[in-house]
Order: C-alpha cells, then structure tokens, then sequence
C-alpha cells in the first residue's frame, strides 16, 4: 500500500497529480483545508491538504507464482508415480512356467518399460517447462499502463491524441523532465489562429452550441475595447428569439443590424455595412449529417466572400460526435475553430481531440455566459496547464 499527503490549490490540481503518480486505481482517503505554515501563512489563503493511497501488488506475479507451483506439484505426481510403480503390472495373470513364462515376462517387462519412458519424458518436458518460467516470468494478457497514458485517457484525450503524445514523450531525448516534456508534447498539438478579425467574419455550426452568444461577445469586445466598426448580419431566422436576442445586443452597443432571408437580402446587407472594420454574420445552427441544409447554408455563406469563417463547437461534445461535425462542415470550407462553454465541463481533453479532428487553427475560447468578457484568446501554454489541470477555469 502506497499512502501520499498533497497539498493544492483545488480538486482538479489534486485529481490531476494523483493520477499522475499514483494511477487510476488510486483512492483519497481524506481531505482538509489548512494553511500555508509560518507567518505568511496567516495571510495567504487556504490550501487544500489531500490524503490518496494505492494498492501496489501486482496480479501477474501472482499468477506467475500459482501456475509455478502448479508445475511443481505436477512434476512431484510424477516422482511418485514412478517411485511406486509395481515391479509387475497387475493386469497380467501369472503364466505357466516354460516357454509361455519367458513370453510373459518379457510382455511384462516391455510394458513396464513403455510406461517409464513415457513417465520420464513427461518429467524432462515439465522440467524444462518450469525452468523457462523461471527465466521468463508469465505477463499479463493485458499490458499495465503507464502514468502517462492513465493520465492523457482520464482527462478524455482519446486513443489517437494519446499515442501521438506519448510517443514525442519518448521521442524527446533532449529534455530530462518527463513533466516538461508531457507539456511540450501537448503544446504540438495545439495551433493557434493568427488571422486578424477585419472584414465579414462568420460563425458556423451545429445548434445549440453558442453561436449567436459567441458572436454578441465578439460584437462587444471589438466595438466596446478594440473600438473598431462594427456591424451584425443574421440568417438564423429558423430559431425562435434567435433575432430578437442579437437585435437587443446590437441596440444595446449601439451597432447596425441586418437580418437576411434570402441571397439578395445578404448583397444588400453586405453594402450597407461597407464603412463597418467589422461585419459579424450569424448563421442557422444545422446537422452535420445533414448534407442538403448545409448546402443551403453554403450558398449563403459563399455570397459573403468572406475568407474567415469559424467553426463554432462546444467542449463538452461528445468524442463520436467531434469527428463528425468537423468532418461535415469542412462542406463550408472553415479556416478556424471557435471552442464554447469551457465552463459547463471539468476536463478539457477535448480541446486537443476537436483541433486535431478539425485540423484547423483555434480562434477564441469562451468561458461562460457574460457578454462581453467570457471570450478570449487563449496562448498554448495556458491551454495546456488547463488540459493537465494546473489551471482551472471556475
């Protein structure tokens, strides 16, 4: 039994390196608030102290150790066996003395012979059998996982990301720390956006990911600190109180707003908004496997002209459903990622799955639902203390 005190800032830094170090088997036994010892201590706030203890043996020994004496105990069978084998064998009647008594005797002992032999060779093949167990201890059907690879699995990296991530690990003779070189593997995986939000910026994806709240904050941010123009185009007239929530924004910061039912209305939009530094288009959140309504969505967003379309997904998707929103929208030709709702989920493994899914650059992250403050952009160290959870978003 393996039994370790850590003392953190939160519960996901204290998942995080318990995992790390101790495996997924691992248990907390107990947890507290204290402070920092010493006299800053009195001043700084409270830390979290959290006891975790794992069991350390291992089954495959076992396993070794019991198929081992099995052996043994088939071989010391064995010993006996021929240790009391009968001098005669029983099943052979006693023969009239003569010619049929020499016959006998030599039926009998060619039997006794045979059976030995046979007996013998049984013994040299478990002998040597045991010696090669020996030499070779029995492995378990199933290869023990790693630290690493327990840790990248329990924050929902998936199987693809984790090899990738483990074998830069491996691949990285140049860094001595395993920590460092975990953080320099994930960063790999990460791509940021370097396009500058200027012109018609649209916003594509699947309902009820936070699109038009996503496109409200960028509204805000770039009218309200970046004090750019900025103007807002909608086509998502299909949603009930889809025009209505982003006319309110639009009064709100004092921005023009345009809501577009067909192709011409969208030229028309567009010329209306040509003194704007920024024109923000909304579109109709739609099925991914729905082949036709994103061709219709296509033609709208074609009519744009725009060269920055981002495609807007949540966090907490589900692993299956990530490959096959960015595989569907590729339709709409996205050229970055836009990740919601960060907050509404505890591990952020998903982050990596969907940029390497998408294979497009990431854009902005929001963070809740204050508009305009819960959207930023985020650099890849700061990304990557999240996945690991040395930060935490709430």
């Amino acid at each position: 039994m393996i039994i370790k005190r850590y003392l953190v800032s939160n519960m996901n830094e204290a998942m995080t390196r318990i995992r790390y170090e101790l495996g997924v088997d691992a248990v907390i036994i107990s947890q507290r608030k204290i402070r920092k010892p010493g006299f800053t201590g009195l001043f700084s706030r409270k830390m979290i102290e959290v006891t975790a203890a794992v069991d350390n043996s291992k089954k495959s020994e076992k396993s070794s150790e019991n198929t081992k004496e099995d052996v043994k105990s088939s071989i010391d069978t064995i010993k006996n066996i021929i240790k009391n084998q009968p001098s005669q064998p029983q099943t052979l009647e006693k023969a009239p003395s003569g010619i049929g008594s020499k016959m006998t005797a030599a039926v009998e002992e060619k039997g006794k012979s045979t059976v030995e032999e046979t007996l013998l060779r049984e013994f040299a093949e478990m002998k040597s059998l045991l010696s090669e167990m020996t030499a070779n201890p029995v492995k378990s059907s199933t290869p023990r996982k790693s630290k690493l690879q327990s840790l990248l699995e329990s924050i929902d990296i998936n199987e693809k990301n984790v090899k990738k991530i483990l074998a830069d690990v491996k691949n990285n003779k140049e860094e001595p720390d395993e920590n460092k070189r975990l953080k320099q593997a994930i960063k790999k995986q990460i791509t940021l956006s370097k396009t500058k939000m200027d012109g018609v910026v649209v916003l594509v994806g699947p309902t009820g990911v936070g699109k038009t709240t996503t496109i409200a904050k960028l509204a805000g941010r770039m009218a309200l600190v970046d004090k750019k123009k900025v103007g807002l185009i909608t086509v998502d007239t299909y949603r009930i109180g889809a025009v209505e929530q982003l006319r309110t924004y639009a009064d709100i910061m004092n921005i023009p707003f345009k809501v577009v039912i067909t192709l011409k209305e969208m030229e028309s939009a567009l010329n209306s908004m040509k003194d704007c530094d920024v024109v923000l288009v909304d579109t109709t959140g739609r099925s991914s496997k729905n082949s036709m309504q994103l061709s219709e969505l296509r033609a709208y967003v074609d009519k744009t002209n725009s060269s920055n379309i981002n495609l807007v997904i949540s966090c907490t998707t589900k692993e299956k459903d990530i490959e096959c929103i960015t595989e569907g929208f590729k339709l709409l030709n996205y050229n970055s990622v836009i990740i919601t709702k960060l907050d509404e989920t505890t591990t952020y493994g998903s982050l990596i799955n969907i940029l390497g899914s998408a294979k497009k650059p990431l854009n902005y992250v929001t963070t809740g639902q204050n508009v305009p403050d819960d959207i930023k952009k985020i650099t890849a160290e700061d990304l990557c203390k999240l996945i690991l959870g040395e930060e935490a978003i709430c």
